[in-house]
């Protein structure tokens, strides 16, 4: 049964902000009382294997609404062949002044500047360990906002130390356009020092943990051709095992004249599908196969989840398609990839 058409009414007339902290409340409630398997309907398994792991179908939650994986379980009793958390930070962190995300339903989109607001990494592992999700979980991990980029590397370090033994797979955000100067570590010089760390700091890390976990890289969809180009030679030659097009877009040609359109921040949601689709045909051709596509952006109906799939993606994301569509939209897109 979906409902979430009435209550979209009511969370809409709620401050963004608002209504995101109530839904995740409602859903880690609803979860408790069981009540999260009849939204999810039944579904036939659709194991996917994408960097050496089983994922029970190919869509998932992407990083960004459970930054502090507060709601983990009620996320996976929605159906969701995985979930991404995150994005995390060492130390917590409030994010940018409030308000800091806003709706243009006119264009189903969203613009947010959250900046990394989170409780810190010891306390998403906390989170983590006190599920009882056993699915396949990433975490996105990010720098803190006054860490500067020079010694970003050793943020990253701080974090996938520590999540190491909880990822599923690990996701490095260098694309958030809410953490002053952190899309600069995309250009090569910088990616290319701190793929290579990062992929030393991994080979340890499974040396001690005794098993291997994939690093995934996440990108901008406001990159140039050649710049998704380089960087696919990169993650090729530091042997990184996925990457994730894309993040939120700062070009707002698509949503001009539209109340909030001006807003700092990233806009998601369906004016950036074009875009991460792009960037993932792009992806697509300069890698050929050599490591997987994650694609998110856009996605608000099945054929949406199909053209990524199409464009070269091997699993989608979703976020702010859930905002406008609600749960429904999961089984929409696992319907349409069966």
């Amino acid at each position: 049964m979906n409902i979430y058409p009435l209550l979209k009414p009511l969370l809409f007339q709620l401050d963004a902000e608002q209504a995101h902290d109530l839904t995740l409340q409602s859903l880690r409630r609803a979860e408790k009382l069981g009540l999260l398997a009849l939204a999810a309907g039944r579904l036939p398994a659709q194991p996917t294997q994408v960097m050496g792991l089983t994922f029970s179908n190919p869509v998932g939650l992407a990083a960004g609404l459970d930054k502090n994986a507060a709601v983990i379980d009620g996320m996976a009793a929605l159906g969701f062949g995985f979930i991404e958390v995150g994005t995390v930070t060492p130390r917590p962190q409030p994010g940018n002044p409030k308000p800091r995300l806003f709706r243009l339903p006119e264009a189903q989109a969203i613009i947010n500047r959250f900046g990394f607001n989170n409780l810190g990494v010891d306390q998403l592992i906390q989170n983590v360990k006190a599920s009882k999700f056993k699915g396949t979980l990433g975490i996105n991990i990010g720098k803190n906002f006054d860490t500067p980029n020079e010694l970003a590397a050793e943020d990253y370090l701080i974090c996938m130390r520590k999540v190491y033994a909880y990822a599923s797979y690990i996701t490095v955000n260098i694309s958030s356009p809410n953490t002053k100067n952190l899309r600069a570590l995309q250009e090569k010089e910088a990616l290319a020092q701190l793929l290579a760390t990062l992929k030393k700091e991994q080979a340890i890390l499974s040396q001690v943990h005794g098993k291997y976990v994939p690093l995934a890289l996440k990108i901008a969809p406001d990159l140039t051709p050649e710049q998704v180009q380089e960087i696919a030679g990169l993650l090729m030659q530091h042997r990184i095992d996925s990457v994730i097009a894309t993040n939120t877009t700062l070009a707002r040609d698509a949503v001009q004249g539209l109340p909030h359109a001006e807003e700092t921040g990233g806009l998601s949601g369906a004016p950036v599908k074009t875009g991460s689709t792009r960037v993932i045909q792009t992806l697509a051709t300069s890698l050929q196969g050599s490591l997987p596509i994650i694609g998110v952006g856009g996605i608000l109906n099945g054929e949406d989840a199909k053209e990524k799939m199409a464009a070269g993606a091997s699993l989608v994301q979703l976020y702010s398609g859930l905002i406008y569509k609600g749960p429904q939209l999961i089984k929409d897109c696992r319907k349409a990839l069966l």
